[in-house]
């Protein structure tokens, strides 16, 4: 039996109620001289309404987001000159709940039936969140990229004032950029925690792995800090403290022969965050002499300005140890 046979099952009236109901599609119909609405039951229960015969346009008005009222008023009215169909997506307030409505019809006065405009209001509320998601997601990605394109632009610059040889620069750089591509490959979300990006303590341990790589034993970098969250902008400026410290000691410390041994300690107190980063077994070191070099520049400008703390040294013979205090409010961003 086809469709369009008028006494196929599907024509039945509660066959159709039964699928309107499935679909969640609630039915109105506007008196266009009285601005009364008539809804079916599906329809009150979507605004939150108690049934009755019918409403004004103001009752539902009334449960319409202020921000969209009066674009509602607007549209509905404008559709009496649309010809073909139309579309009006709006928010209600429902109690504390808002919820996202699609008005649709049909425009135009000819598509009148003695003096109704008829219509469906769907619940779209799920689509509209995934839609805003997105819409955040997207933002938030070409946040992330515009800042990291600021940070190789600044690492470049830096870079090329630091060193001599193109083939010098071209090393320096691409291993500024590693590491913050491994701090980028920690950001993940931890639930509950401080902060959003990743642990503290694998942030540190994943940036020095390569270091301990190149020593004669295992176990001669250790790092024991306390179990706290870090944010991305975080994880990006520790990225770049710690691979500096970790450059200028296989350049002059204690990672630069085969038995020295570096160890990263920390500890809390209140908002403060302190890292205590000590070398030892190294060739002796001494404070260096001279203006401030391009990398101390990079480590005070990241730590003061991104970290909100202070870092210090003290040039021991025995190896340097820094130590970093830093705002625990800071990091968790």
């Amino acid at each position: 039996m086809p469709f369009s046979d008028p006494s196929h099952p599907l024509w039945k009236p509660e066959n159709l109620r039964r699928a309107i109901h499935a679909a969640g599609v609630a039915l109105w119909s506007w008196n266009v001289t009285d601005d009364r609405f008539a809804m079916d039951e599906q329809a009150f229960k979507l605004w939150g309404l108690v049934k009755s015969g019918e409403v004004k346009f103001e009752d539902l008005s009334a449960h319409i987001h202020p921000a969209d009222r009066d674009r509602v008023r607007a549209a509905f009215t404008a559709t009496r000159g649309i010809v073909g169909s139309y579309e009006i997506d709006f928010r209600i307030i429902i109690g504390d709940e808002i919820r996202w409505i699609s008005a649709r019809g049909i425009g135009d006065d000819t598509a009148l039936h003695e003096g109704q405009m008829f219509g469906v209001f769907l619940d779209v509320t799920g689509r509209k969140q995934a839609e805003e998601g997105n819409e955040l997601l997207a933002g938030e990605m070409s946040h992330r990229v515009k800042n990291l394109l600021a940070i190789a632009m600044g690492l470049t610059n830096i870079t090329a004032q630091s060193t001599t040889t193109a083939k010098e620069m071209a090393k320096e750089l691409t291993a500024r950029l590693a590491a913050l591509g491994r701090a980028h490959d920690l950001v993940r979300p931890i639930p509950g925690a401080q902060g959003h990006a990743t642990l503290l303590g694998d942030l540190l341990s994943v940036l020095l792995a390569p270091y301990e790589d190149l020593g004669a034993f295992k176990g001669r970098i250790r790092v024991a800090v306390p179990r706290m969250g870090v944010g991305e902008g975080a994880a990006t400026a520790l990225a770049l403290v710690f691979h500096e410290l970790a450059t200028n000691s296989m350049k002059y410390g204690a990672l630069s022969i085969d038995t020295g041994i570096l160890d990263l300690s920390g500890s809390t107190e209140g908002d403060e965050v302190t890292l205590t980063w000590t070398e030892r077994g190294g060739p002796a070191v001494e404070s260096p002499d001279g203006a401030e070099g391009y990398g101390s520049k990079l480590l005070n400008r990241s730590v003061s300005g991104q970290l909100g703390g202070t870092i210090t040294y003290d040039w021991s013979e025995k190896g340097v140890v820094v130590v970093l205090q830093l705002s625990g409010d800071k990091l968790a961003k």
